[in-house]
């Protein structure tokens, strides 16, 4: 339950991840950007589902917090 579990979140955060890639490529800003590769690349090497979601929330809310 658990693998299916990561792998759903993954997939969540990814596609989150890819739009804040995209926006950040689209606007030129750094903080986006670097958030949204962060978001594809950190399910990878979590695998504690509520470490998972924890990080994966507080990468979501950085954007909103730094301005650059």
């Amino acid at each position: 339950m658990e693998g299916s579990s990561l792998l759903i979140w993954g997939m969540v955060f990814g596609a989150i991840g890819y739009g804040f890639f995209s926006y950040g490529r689209k606007q030129k800003a750094t903080v986006p950007l670097v958030i949204g590769i962060t978001l594809f690349v950190f399910p990878y090497f979590i695998s504690n589902v509520y470490i998972l979601v924890i990080v994966g929330i507080i990468l979501i809310a950085i954007p909103f917090f730094v301005k650059m």
